[in-house]
């Protein structure tokens, strides 16, 4: 924002200087130009004042002789002529036979003034032509032709156009020290805010945002401030609440376990279903308790790694993975699944931490050795995709339906099949993996696999350094 906004505003300086500098360069140049041609036409009338009292006395020897003195002291040449164009006087090399001086000459006899048009520039060179007739009224007695050079001129304009550019320059620059301040004045507390709206938004304290920049910049920061310490306040009370209750819970459901453990040489044979069944609801709520723990502590992780710098975390995939296999390769034998590595040729590091990337591929071959249901094939494959590595699960289970792939990943969530075949988990499991994932800039995708079953794709930046990786 800070550059679009310099941007605009140094445009407009731009804008702004240009508009003030072109027209002072064009006058200043037209000025010394107009001062130019008003001089040489007092020239050319003195000359032809001159002339007109030789036509009248028949004495041309005055106006040769100031004719010389005016070349020999301006170095522009002069051509002087009777009204039969015979020349009167000719200096500094000019005849009066030349193309250029004869249309002259013959525009002048008819009574015609000739200036040069167009203002000088800077680069202007060479010389321009001036004629003008000599006599009173509509009688002409004779010409006069002035070639005067502009270099002198010229170098006028250019001390005067430098002076100009020098104090465009110099008000440019202070637009732009002016605009550079305006704009830190302005953006500055908005980067802060921005700042603590993303902390916020992570679920992590928000640093206090000074009060700064224009009257309503500093009011939104007073209320942000405001609404910042309410949010925080309702957040870490619900954080603290759910933790202080899974904790809370332990001990009661201990001692639960305890007396129904008790209770079991005292049961007669017709209540073992019922022992059962408690035993079974205990097991139960004694894994939500920790999977409740499990995406407390994954949301919290994955909201401070959007606001600090975990770039650091790396892991190499293929190694997790087959250890992960060998973990989990008798539970699927136990469960009449069969379990199966791919790993990628090449080592691939991921941008995630060993004790990640572990606790994802349990929840992910879990659910599917879980529901797959006995018989199912699962592999666990690890692959390279450009910057990104992947570690996908896939099984030749039952597999989800579309609405049920959109569904999958809400916390609590579980598929009407598995709840009346008595597979249900928790609900978290997808969910923690989702956050796990998401806090180092991976995603999780569900999707059909073909001809039947579910595929489990977990995607995650590689680490830096890696070959491919950004």
């Amino acid at each position: 924002m800070r550059t679009r906004v310099q941007a605009a505003l140094l445009l407009f300086v731009v804008i702004a200087v240009a508009a003030f500098a072109v027209p002072l360069l064009l006058f200043t140049a037209s000025d010394r130009t107009q001062q130019l041609v008003l001089a040489r036409s007092a020239d050319l009338d003195r000359f032809a004042s001159l002339m007109d009292q030789a036509a009248s006395t028949g004495d041309t020897s005055a106006v040769a002789a100031e004719a010389r003195r005016y070349t020999q002291l301006y170095g522009e040449p002069l051509v002087v002529t009777d009204t039969r164009r015979n020349p009167v006087v000719q200096t500094g090399g000019m005849r009066a036979a030349d193309p250029d001086v004869a249309r002259l000459l013959d525009a002048a006899l008819r009574n015609q003034t000739a200036h040069p048009t167009g203002a000088l520039r800077p680069w202007s060179r060479g010389s321009r032509m001036f004629a003008e007739p000599a006599g009173t009224g509509t009688r002409v007695s004779g010409a006069v032709v002035l070639r005067a050079s502009v270099g002198t001129a010229a170098q006028d304009i250019t001390r005067r156009w430098a002076a100009v550019l020098a104090g465009a320059a110099l008000v440019a620059v202070a637009c732009t020290v002016l605009a550079r301040a305006a704009t830190r004045w302005v953006v500055s507390p908005l980067r802060r805010l921005d700042r603590a709206v993303g902390q916020l938004a992570a679920g992590l304290p928000p640093e206090q945002t000074r009060a700064g920049g224009p009257p309503e910049l500093r009011q939104l920061a007073t209320g942000f401030n405001r609404m910042a310490r309410t949010v925080t306040a309702a957040l870490e009370q619900q954080s603290r609440l759910v933790a202080d209750t899974s904790h809370q819970m332990r001990n009661p459901m201990a001692a639960l376990r305890l007396r129904v453990d008790a209770l079991h040489t005292h049961l007669p044979a017709s209540a073992n279903r019922t022992y059962t069944g408690v035993t079974t609801e205990l097991d139960r709520l004694e894994t939500l308790l920790d999977d409740m723990l499990a995406l407390a502590t994954a949301e919290h992780r994955a909201g401070e790694l959007t606001v600090t710098d975990g770039s650091d975390a790396r892991c190499e995939l293929t190694a997790v993975a087959a250890a992960q296999h060998r973990l989990w390769e008798p539970v699927a034998h136990r469960a009449g699944a069969r379990l199966t590595l791919r790993a990628a040729a090449a080592r691939v590091t991921a941008a995630c931490t060993d004790r990640e990337l572990a606790q994802i591929t349990d929840i992910l071959v879990d659910n599917a050795i879980k529901y797959a249901g006995r018989g199912a094939e699962i592999s666990l494959r690890c692959t390279v995709e450009g910057p990104l590595a992947v570690l996908t699960v896939t099984d030749d289970g039952p597999g989800l339906g579309t609405e049920e792939l959109a569904l999958a990943t809400t916390r609590f969530w579980r598929s009407g099949r598995q709840r009346h075949d008595g597979t249900a988990g928790t609900g978290l499991g997808l969910a923690i993996a989702e956050q796990l994932l998401a806090g180092r800039g991976g995603r999780l995708e569900l999707e059909p696999a073909q001809p039947r079953g579910l595929r489990a794709r977990a995607v995650v930046p590689r680490a830096a350094g890696d070959g491919g990786a950004p």
